[in-house]
C-alpha cells in the first residue's frame, strides 16, 4: 500500500443512543468523542440512533399495514372527487 494515502483503521465505539447499546469494532470514522470500554482502554465513540438493538424490524415491534384496507381508503378520498370532476 502507497504510505500517507489511506485513513487510520483503528478499534472503534458504535453506541446506540435510545438503547445503550455498543459494539467495539474497527473503522475509519473520524470522532472527537472518547468513551472508557470494559476493557479498561479509551476508544474513540461514535454515537448511533438506530442500530439492531433499537430498529423495529429487530426487535419485532414492527407495525403490519394491511394493503387491501389501503387501496379501498384510497378509493373511498378519491373516487368521488374523480367522478364529480367528469
Amino acid at each position: 500500500m502507497k504510505q500517507g494515502i489511506h485513513p487510520e483503521y483503528r478499534p472503534v465505539v458504535f453506541q446506540d443512543i435510545s438503547s445503550d447499546f455498543a459494539v467495539l469494532t474497527r473503522s475509519t470514522i473520524s470522532t472527537d468523542e472518547t468513551i472508557q470500554w470494559e476493557d479498561g482502554n479509551e476508544y474513540p465513540l461514535v454515537k448511533l440512533e438506530v442500530s439492531s438493538a433499537s430498529h423495529p424490524f429487530f426487535t419485532g415491534k414492527q407495525r403490519v399495514l394491511s394493503s387491501g384496507g389501503r387501496v379501498d381508503q384510497f378509493r373511498k378520498r378519491y373516487g368521488k372527487m374523480a367522478k364529480g370532476k367528469k
